[in-house]
């Protein structure tokens, strides 16, 4: 069913009017939109004039109109309209999609008076152009040029619904994500509850025990990430204090000329994550590495995995954002666990070195990744073929990982089989990711 036509192609149809009119001398024009009857099962349509000129003309079916004037019609005070065959209201069989008009067929001539043309787009009619003079009939120059009338409105019909079908697309998203703004604001308030609980019972677990105990570590850590949540829940506050102004109906502005712009590529912005507004500094590594080992061999001792690590003495300092720095490694160390077998190993190795750059590199003897995924890593949800396993995962850490460890002047390499010859096999190739952070110059 065609949407409502816009003010602006009604003044279009009114211009065209009046080049029959002016130019051509027609003393009476109709243009017809056809509206689709949504309950109809045969495929029927009607037409609904939009424009009539001049506005005292009365529009009629020829086969409604009293039988004395169907053959000597006389245009002084209205308009037949014929009786429509089916084949107009439907895509060509040919389905060939030529935006040209077709031919002036004598189908389309009521008399010599009046010509009926249909407004045709890709095999489809959308409507009937029909004008008619009461002192002479048309000529061959006159009816192609009422051809090329027909054809202009038919492009501005097929513009103008798409620009209905854009407004109402963007009103319909405005409110879906309305809807998902709601939902994540219930979410949000739900999880700070128990975030409250679990870093207080994590607090009071931590006073309790003794400073030999081993599971002090543990508790340390528990308080650790809930303190990072806590930051993430922060950083959501932020983003989703959206105004009203925000929320506003979109609506595309009734006199705006859009003209296609360059593309051109722009910097990707920073990502909203704790720290990442916080600037760079000298920091060593040892200082960072020791937290996320701590909760990294917890997790690799409940999932039944050896993490061994190797941080030598003396690393040179790097110069990067601490709280970033650890979202990544985080991220990369998290995807080492999750995608290693049951008995497997992780290795973290830090002092990798190459001009400028210290590096930490991270192995692990899991399946490894196949050579046309490695290409995709870092691209946003892509997950390639651990998107057919039943590890969840959702195609962004490495992306992340990637798009910090860029904003800090940092890089990040992926070697599968992996590089590390102590862990690997030829049944478990494993991968290796290499982080590599400029270091202090001097």
């Amino acid at each position: 069913m065609l949407m409502s036509a816009s003010s602006e192609f009604i003044t279009l149809c009114q211009e065209q009017i009046a080049l029959l009119t002016q130019g051509l001398g027609a003393t009476l024009s109709v243009v017809y939109l056809t509206q689709e009857l949504a309950e109809a099962t045969t495929g029927e349509a009607k037409l609904i004039p939009v424009v009539v000129y001049p506005d005292t003309a009365v529009v009629r079916r020829e086969d409604t109109a009293p039988a004395s004037t169907r053959k000597s019609f006389t245009v002084r005070n209205a308009l037949a309209l014929p009786k429509l065959k089916q084949k107009l209201l439907t895509p060509s069989a040919s389905g060939t999609s030529n935006n040209a008009q077709p031919p002036l067929q004598e189908e389309y001539v009521l008399n010599g008076n009046q010509i009926v043309l249909p407004l045709i787009h890709e095999g489809v009619m959308m409507g009937l152009l029909v004008t008619a003079r009461e002192d002479r009939g048309w000529d061959e120059k006159e009816r192609s040029e009422i051809q090329r009338i027909a054809q202009t409105l038919a492009i501005a019909i097929i513009l103008d619904q798409r620009r209905a079908w854009l407004e109402h697309s963007l009103h319909q998203q405005q409110i879906i994500q309305e809807k998902q703004r709601d939902l994540l604001d219930n979410l949000l308030h739900q999880f700070r509850n128990p975030l409250t609980a679990l870093r207080t019972f994590g607090k009071l677990l931590l006073k309790r025990l003794r400073s030999g105990d081993p599971n002090r570590e543990v508790a340390a850590s528990i308080v650790r990430e809930s303190d990072r949540l806590q930051e993430l829940l922060q950083q959501f506050d932020k983003v989703i204090d959206l105004t009203a102004a925000d929320l506003a109906p979109f609506k595309l502005p009734d006199k705006q000329v859009f003209v296609e712009a360059a593309v051109q590529n722009e910097p990707k912005p920073a990502l909203l994550l704790p720290g990442s507004e916080d600037k760079e500094a000298d920091c060593a590594l040892v200082d960072i590495l020791n937290p996320l080992l701590a909760s990294a061999k917890a997790i690799a001792q409940e999932r039944k995995l050896q993490l061994i690590w190797e941080i030598p003495p003396n690393l040179p300092l790097v110069r990067v954002n601490s709280k970033t720095l650890r979202e990544v490694l985080s991220n990369v160390i998290d995807n080492a666990l999750k995608y290693t077998f049951a008995g497997g190993k992780i290795l973290i190795q830090a002092g990798q070195e190459k001009p400028d750059f210290c590096g930490i590199a991270i192995s692990d003897n899991g399946p490894g990744i196949p050579q046309q995924d490695l290409e995709h890593l870092g691209e946003r949800h892509y997950r390639g073929v651990q998107a057919e396993t039943e590890i969840p995962g959702s195609g962004l850490g490495l992306a992340i990982a990637k798009q910090l460890i860029e904003q800090m002047q940092g890089e990040i390499e992926v070697f599968s089989p992996a590089i590390n010859s102590v862990i690997k096999s030829p049944s478990a190739p494993g991968t290796t990711f290499i982080i590599w952070l400029p270091i202090v110059e001097g």
